[in-house]
């Protein structure tokens, strides 16, 4: 056989079998991974056209993270900042005191000042224009308006006071021995006396009492009224209406405080007063 017929026979032989394996490895080749960069060859190798024929894949657009506006300070954190800066420059000024320092200290001191002015006079002013916020038009503070408060307070206080005993009884805990109840007791006494006051007189030490004659020894009737303790003297108001024992004070007490005591404790409520 001749040296052309035997490389025929070669090539019908081995062309069949070797392009399967081309196929082949080349399909193991891309098992599973994706083709980057290839495509067809006229558009992605000669003509270099890119990714608009899918030549190579499109980069994703990178996320760019914009940032929230910072939230503007509260007016809480605002005047806290001022007074660190005060408080700053005030230190600077006393640490270092040069001119600089000194002044910078001053200044900055006289702008809040101006700005505490403001908001008094503010104030003042929004309190004569409302007069629900005015609580002077409650409690008077100028002379004359004062005057004129103290004076239908006394009033009504003194009716109170002459109607007590239609709902009130005053205990009056004292003794004998005690210093302080024979300057109280003739208090009490003047007290009592102008405004028909029904006042029973509890001797704790079992000694009588000059300005309360009618008095009874002590038999436990404190300890039943939930009156602790043996301080003497000790003025009690008792509601009989609710069966509640109501404190007026201890110790001397003059006529003006006896009677705002209790005019307070049986006709105000709790605030209403200041």
């Amino acid at each position: 056989m001749s040296k052309m017929a035997t490389l025929a026979m070669v090539l019908l032989t081995v062309a069949p079998v070797a392009a399967p394996l081309r196929a082949q490895d080349a399909g193991r080749a891309d098992d599973g991974v994706e083709a980057v960069g290839r495509g067809d060859d006229f558009y992605c190798g000669e003509r270099r056209l890119g990714q608009w024929f899918y030549c190579t894949r499109p980069k994703a657009a990178e996320t760019v993270k914009v940032q929230p506006p910072a939230a503007e300070p509260s007016a809480a954190e605002r005047l806290a900042a001022i007074t660190r800066q005060l408080d700053e420059l005030k230190a600077r000024a006393i640490l270092d005191p040069s001119e600089a320092n000194v002044i910078a200290y001053v200044r900055f001191q006289r702008e809040q000042l101006d700005r505490a002015s403001t908001f008094s006079d503010t104030w003042q002013r929004a309190l004569w224009q409302n007069p629900d916020i005015d609580y002077t038009l409650q409690r008077p503070v100028n002379t004359v308006a004062k005057r004129t408060w103290l004076d239908n307070r006394k009033a009504d206080r003194d009716q109170v006071l002459t109607n007590l005993s239609q709902r009130y009884g005053l205990f009056y805990f004292y003794a004998q021995s005690c210093g302080a109840c024979e300057v109280f007791s003739p208090i009490l006494r003047s007290v009592a006396d102008s405004h028909r006051m029904a006042v029973m007189a509890v001797s704790m030490d079992g000694g009588p009492s000059r300005d309360f004659p009618n008095y009874v020894v002590d038999s436990g009737q404190r300890s039943r009224m939930g009156i602790s303790g043996n301080e003497t003297p000790a003025l009690v108001l008792f509601d009989t209406a609710t069966k509640r024992t109501i404190p007026v004070g201890y110790g001397i007490l003059s006529a003006d405080e006896i009677m705002d005591r209790i005019f307070m404790l049986t006709n105000t409520k709790v605030g209403s007063d200041y």
